[in-house]
């Protein structure tokens, strides 16, 4: 086996025993990236110098006897809207298209510190605005899988790039889906974590109130490492939490015995791919062998929750998006007067899906229509939250689908907003509570395409989430999925 096709994980304990270098890991990668970005393009700018920099830096510690953390030597992909000293973070716009931030993130200065080279920026929908990363100012990225679909999005970057063997390992960031989405779409392990379990520090802002970063990896243990990595808080953002950081990776092993998980009732409509609606049950099935009792849950509301969070996230971009004014950083284009310059700038930096947002989050804030959306919207927020709250009082997990389908074809829904917004019905309202979900790859559709069913819990539970992922994992066949992508050459 190639290293590029091993688990984080695994090149973990063979960089600990010293059976191979950071330096011949980083260059695996690297040549696998050039191999495979032809047809994926999954990165919006590589950083190979400084990978195998970073990694000539492991192998130095480690020679002098130095104890490393665990995932030192592991390369890492990271989302362009999470700032990066000294690479340029884009967000997919072209009004950051040559923005280089002048410090980190604080997950970057955790990854950093922990000895992972960095790989490269990944693309995105701009500024995280999509569900197909179609709408990045530079290029579409494809699916591994079959290279005329979506990979997901906004993190369709880091999703395609772990698929794709062009990174063991990747940050993104969820909003409304954002990594669950990609992860499910391209046959790999997508985490959402609790709404302030890592710090958003030097992260571009979508929605303030629902913003998370999380890993995206090739198997539930990987995801659990790095989770563990950059976790915790952080005084650079007051939102963080001090729960303590458990041992994500020590409950594995611990099973689903005694758990109780609902079944959504919800995730199972007649618009749904039949395949994906099949996995779920599969999923529900494979955890009652396992000796989890499942029920059948509800979440009244939210069937109202894709159109609250719709406006409160628009209303979001509006405030956090006018920092972007071309005068402090970013495109500038000079006009007659300030106004023209801020017009000018925006309507030029600015594609149709941002500018889509920015004016419906205007409009929803504006005196007249505040009562009538944002208001109502945070209304349904709260009753979405209670449905939670109440569903976790009788159980540990929720179990459902991720998307309605599998991942569809370039271009398909790329004209149609609402046909785009619907993709995510089924994960939304987890960001409206606040709760951590994951994403776990679970049999594939009739066009073999992977799918994957979605697990929640309760605020804090990551550890739920982990063992219950990894137990249908192994259920599934313990191999990552790995699409048949052969470019010349390898």
């Amino acid at each position: 086996m190639k290293l590029y096709e091993m688990t984080a994980l695994e090149l973990s304990r063979l960089l600990q025993e010293k059976e191979v270098s950071a330096v011949e890991v980083a260059r695996s990668f690297i040549e696998r990236a050039d191999a495979v970005e032809p047809l994926v393009q999954a990165y919006i700018t590589r950083t190979p110098e400084e990978a195998l920099a970073g990694a000539e830096a492991v192998d130095a510690k480690r020679s002098r006897g130095e104890v490393l953390p665990p995932l030192a030597g592991v390369p890492l992909a990271i989302k362009d809207n999470i700032c990066t000293r000294g690479v340029r973070t884009t967000c997919a716009s072209r009004f950051l298209e040559d923005y280089v931030p002048p410090g980190d993130a604080s997950v970057i200065s955790k990854v950093r510190a922990a000895g992972m080279p960095l790989l490269g920026k990944t693309n995105m929908d701009e500024f995280a605005m999509g569900s197909s990363t179609e709408n990045s100012a530079f290029f579409p990225t494809r699916n591994p899988w079959d290279l005329s679909r979506v990979p997901g999005g906004s993190s369709g970057g880091s999703a395609a790039a772990v698929s794709a063997g062009a990174a063991p390992l990747a940050l993104g960031s969820d909003t409304g889906g954002s990594i669950r989405q990609p992860a499910a779409f391209c046959g790999v392990v997508g985490l959402r974590p609790t709404y302030g379990r890592v710090s958003r520090a030097g992260v571009v802002a979508l929605a303030s109130s629902m913003d998370q970063v999380g890993p995206i990896a090739l198997t539930v243990a990987d995801a659990a490492l790095l989770l563990e990595l950059i976790a915790g808080e952080d005084k650079a953002d007051f939102t963080t939490s001090s729960e303590p950081v458990p041992s994500y990776l020590d409950v594995l092993s611990q099973g689903v015995q005694g758990l109780r998980v609902g079944l959504l009732v919800e995730d199972g409509p007649a618009n749904f791919d039949p395949a994906v609606v099949a996995a779920v049950q599969k999923a529900a099935r494979k955890l009652e062998e396992g000796g989890a009792v499942v029920e059948e849950a509800s979440l009244p509301h939210v069937s109202y929750a894709l159109e609250a969070y719709q406006l409160i996230c628009a209303a979001e971009v509006s405030s956090n998006l006018g920092r972007f004014d071309g005068v402090r950083y970013g495109r500038c284009v000079a006009g007659e007067n300030v106004y023209a310059m801020f017009s000018r700038s925006r309507g030029e930096g600015f594609g149709p899906e941002v500018k889509r947002r920015l004016l419906l989050g205007t409009y929803v804030l504006s005196k007249k229509q505040y009562d009538a959306y944002y208001l109502q919207a945070l209304r349904v927020r709260a009753l979405v939250c209670r449905d939670y709250q109440s569903a976790f009082k009788r159980f540990d997990l929720l179990l459902g689908a991720v998307t309605p389908t599998a991942a569809f074809k370039l271009g398909e829904k790329v004209d149609d907003p609402l046909a785009m917004y619907h993709a995510d019905i089924c994960i939304v309202h987890g960001p409206l509570a606040g709760v951590p979900a994951i994403s776990v790859p679970y049999g594939f559709d009739g066009d073999g395409l992977p799918l994957g069913v979605q697990l929640t819990a309760a605020p804090y539970r990551e550890e739920l989430l982990f063992r219950a992922a990894h137990f249908l994992e192994q259920s599934r066949g313990a191999e990552p999925l790995r699409p048949q992508l052969s470019p010349s050459g390898l």
